[in-house]
């Protein structure tokens, strides 16, 4: 199944049966679970583990219940929120003897970057194959123009015009996932 399936298609093959839909589904938010587990709630990795297997097994079991298949990304997020606080209301780390760390609120800005770093991936689904690895390599692999260039067999120079275009490309396909109040420029090709 490709990357370039949104998950609002993959929530409704999952209600269809479709396994290989659901793996695809737990895939692809499997580390948007665990960040938000160890980054926005500072949970130890067996305590985030449980957790992912919580929250997938209510995912499952309530999926029918999802309003709406595009809210399945907030809908997760609420559901891992949920978890972790109990999580931590029930006392399971053995580490914690501090009642107040108990109490403290998640790290609302690690989550938010969380949700950025996953928007953006479901958004580079969106792009060319061309658009995708060049980001990728210059972004996520910190290449040179010169390793992209002699990677992709392309002039070193072409490198820059082209990932400034895919970066508009990106753009365009983050505006198009969330309202914006003023639409930004006209449509480049790549």
């Amino acid at each position: 199944m490709g990357q370039t399936v949104s998950a609002a298609q993959l929530v409704a093959r999952c209600r269809d049966g479709d396994q290989e839909a659901w793996a695809a589904l737990v895939e692809r938010f499997s580390r948007y679970v665990y960040a938000i587990a160890t980054q926005g709630f500072r949970l130890r990795e067996h305590d985030a583990e449980d957790v992912f297997q919580e929250v997938f097994a209510k995912v499952y079991e309530r999926l029918d219940s999802l309003r709406s298949d595009e809210a399945i990304q907030p809908w997760i997020a609420q559901l891992t929120r949920r978890v972790c606080v109990d999580r931590l209301r029930s006392g399971s780390r053995e580490d914690t003897t501090d009642e107040s760390e108990l109490a403290a609120d998640p790290d609302e800005d690690a989550i938010a970057r969380i949700d950025d770093a996953l928007d953006v991936h479901d958004a580079m689904a969106g792009l060319s194959e061309n658009c995708r690895e060049v980001l990728d390599r210059f972004f996520a692999r910190d290449e040179t123009y010169r390793t992209i260039g002699e990677a992709l067999e392309l002039p070193a120079g072409t490198i820059a015009s082209r990932i400034s275009r895919c970066l508009v490309k990106l753009r365009e396909e983050l505006e198009g996932r969330k309202p914006v109040p003023t639409q930004s420029g006209g449509q480049v090709s790549v």
